[in-house]
């Protein structure tokens, strides 16, 4: 298993095409860069084709608006067979402030597969 990356797995600017009618980042963008950002993470274990097959229940606690920041931040929990469970942590930076705040977390499933779309081992024996 790899050491925890220093760096965020995805940063992003928040930006108008992301809002609801409220002015608020849809929670439906913060899910699919968590899911991204898993992917990334997987990638970073074993260079495979993952598909994700869970992610545990989510709670925002804060919004996120338009210029905001996001930093995803991944460590894989556990790899087995064939997945890795890599946990999430979502932060914001807004606009024109030093303060970051939690947004949510998650912990996401990935399964690595080959080209049938079936489960194959995460490591192959030469590489345990």
């Amino acid at each position: 298993m790899k050491l925890p990356s220093r760096e965020p797995a995805i940063r992003l600017v928040m930006q108008p095409k992301y809002t609801n009618p409220d002015g608020d980042i849809f929670g439906g963008i913060i899910l699919s860069m968590i899911d991204e950002a898993a992917a990334v993470e997987a990638q970073r274990q074993a260079h495979h084709r993952y598909v994700t097959v869970a992610m545990d229940s989510i709670q925002f606690h804060r919004p996120v608006r338009v210029g905001d920041i996001v930093s995803l931040w991944c460590q894989t929990v556990k790899i087995g067979k064939s997945s890795v469970k890599i946990h999430i942590d979502v932060w914001a930076n807004p606009r024109r402030s030093a303060e970051e705040y939690k947004v949510t977390e998650a912990t996401v499933t990935m399964v690595a597969i080959d080209e049938q779309h079936n489960p194959i081992s995460v490591f192959n024996e030469n590489q345990i």
